[in-house]
Parts: structure tokens; sequence; C-alpha cells
């Protein structure tokens, strides 16, 4: 299912609220758009002031740079995943399947969005896998995490592992394998596709075997 929906990022991300005006919604969909066919390393804002049929200036109004615009991107996701995970949940009562739920929505590729402003959930699921680790495997990440910006991945990882000590309350680190099975998941996703030497793959699991992987881990970790 895909939504349209806007959330509140934390201000000190930007400039200037993106989610305020049209344009703003703009500069971020086409910026994802970008990221997603280019990559990070190549994305300029004078190339997606040409997409977005606008102007440097006018970005730099939004944005100090193109580091606080993806951790904008980045904080959006997560934001709508900690949703995504309330909506999926919400008729689960056995912790196991709530589990096994959270790790398909980690490890599988969200559908197209519909058009308009609306931002392309499959491409920030992409770029999530390829550069999420950018905005906070930097020298300065500390005094970023001061600005709290970093709030919506910590409560969606605090959300898990409540599952987590909910499912074995004996389970000492339900913090520690939360951020884990994010980040593996990222990672097996990522490695299957471009590095699958690193990973088990084969042609058979190709389309799940993140999902495998990570749950395979999971509850033998869990069920020991």
């Amino acid at each position: 299912m895909d939504f349209k929906l806007s959330f509140n990022v934390n201000e000190a991300v930007y400039l200037k609220d993106p989610e305020k005006s049209e344009l703003g919604k703009k500069i971020v969909k086409y910026s994802i758009d970008l990221i997603n066919n280019i990559g990070f390393e190549s994305f300029t804002f004078k190339k997606l002031a040409i997409e977005a049929g606008t102007t440097e200036a006018t970005i730099y109004r939004y944005f100090e740079n193109k580091h606080r615009l993806l951790l904008y991107i980045i904080s959006w996701y997560w934001k709508y995943m900690d949703f995504l995970l309330d909506y999926q949940l919400q008729n689960v009562n056995d912790n196991s399947q709530k589990l096994k739920t959270i790790v398909k929505l980690l490890t599988h590729e969200l559908p197209l969005s519909s058009g308009g402003l609306d931002y392309n959930k499959k491409f920030l699921n992409q770029i999530v896998i390829s550069e999420s680790s950018k905005v906070y495997l930097v020298k300065d990440v500390e005094e970023i995490n001061k600005s709290e910006v970093f709030k919506p991945y910590k409560e969606l990882c605090a959300k898990i592992a409540k599952v987590i000590s909910a499912y074995n309350k004996k389970y000492a680190f339900p913090k520690s394998l939360s951020s884990t099975i994010i980040e593996a998941a990222h990672h097996q996703q990522f490695f299957s596709v471009h590095l699958p030497r690193l990973t088990d793959v084969t042609a058979k699991t190709k389309n799940d075997f993140a999902a495998i992987f990570i749950e395979d881990m999971l509850f033998k970790i869990l069920n020991q």
C-alpha cells in the first residue's frame, strides 16, 4: 500500500521547511529521484536545480548543503517506516509473527509512488540501503546528534527492541540487536545485488535472501 503522508522532520536539518511549500516538496522529490539515479557522490545542487526547474540559490535557502538534504531524506524515511511498522503490526498479537513482519518490512522493496509531489518510496528505500550510513559515519556525528536529528531512527530501533524483549524477556541486548538487524538488512540487500560473493545468495533465494538470512539469525539468537 502506498501512502501520501507528511512528516515533521527536525528543524535543525533544514533552513526552510520544504514541507511548507510546493517548491520545497518538489526539491525533495527531485533530489530523491536524482540521488537514486546517479548516487550521492555525483549529486550536486546544480544538477538538482536543473531537474527541479529552479536555481541553486533557491535550493540553498532550504538546505545548507547536500549532506543536510540527505539527512532530511533519511529522517523522513525513518518516520515513514515507523508509520508502516505501526500500521502492519496493529492487528498482530503473536510476538513471533511481529518479528517476522518487521523483518519483511526491513528487507523488501517499497512500492513505487503514485505520482505528483509524493516522494518515491521505492527510490527512498534504495537510497537508505546505499547511502544512509553517510549521514552518521562522519567526523561531526556527535555534534549533529546534539540536535536530535537521529531521533526517528532511534525511535524505530526502540520500537523493534520492545518487540524483541516481548518475545524473549531474558535477552540482554534488544537495542543492539534491533540496530544490528536494520543495518544487516541494508548490507545484505546491497551485497546480494552488487557484491554477491560476500553473501550466500543463490538464484533461488535472490528475491528473499536478506529476509531469509535476517530471520534465521534473529530467531537463532533469541531461541538459544
